[in-house]
């Protein structure tokens, strides 16, 4: 709720700038705004300068960098509502740099187009291990470590070790959940 509230305040503060822009030019500029009024003296124009200032600088700049800063976190330890732990958000660089260019998975933006669709598929943890460290042959031998999940040849050891379970716990986490 405190960022829908931010981005109203945001939005608001920029309709009353376009507002006092559209008036300021409908009146035939600033030299005429103020024409047929007193004058303010020097001490309210320089008040009126700060004031403004500060809502600019507050609203345009630290409104916007407060929100940005503080969802930073969240963006980064969630995906589509599910909190992932260290392992899993390793898991999702490593998948983004490793395995999105092949395989589809809406939790990391992944559209690739030559192996399955991990969306679709569901694959468990297991099952995503298996594939990573052996890697898979369209037309594998019957019970083989190699038999594949959709079509395309994967090679073995894309990422090994820790890396390899920390994918395939994001993985199992996230496919088809979005």
């Amino acid at each position: 709720m405190p960022r829908v509230l931010g981005v109203l305040l945001f939005a608001a503060f920029w309709v009353v700038v376009a507002v006092g822009l559209f008036y300021v030019a409908a009146r035939g500029g600033p030299s005429r705004v103020g024409a047929s009024s007193r004058r303010p003296g020097r001490g309210a124009n320089r008040a009126i300068g700060i004031v403004c200032a500060v809502v600019v600088v507050g609203v345009g700049l630290v409104l916007p960098l407060v929100l940005l800063v503080g969802n930073g976190d969240n963006a980064n330890g969630q995906v589509g509502g599910v909190k992932l732990s260290a392992a899993e958000r390793n898991g999702r660089e490593l998948f983004g740099s490793h395995c999105a260019v092949c395989h589809t998975l809406a939790a990391a933006n992944a559209i690739g187009k030559v192996g399955p669709n991990l969306d679709l598929l569901k694959p468990t943890q297991s099952t995503v291990v298996n594939t990573i460290n052996n890697g898979c042959l369209p037309n594998a031998p019957s019970g083989s470590s190699e038999d594949c999940l959709g079509q395309g040849v994967m090679p073995a050891d894309v990422v090994t070790g820790r890396n390899a379970t920390d994918v395939a716990e994001f993985v199992a986490k996230v496919a088809g959940n979005e």
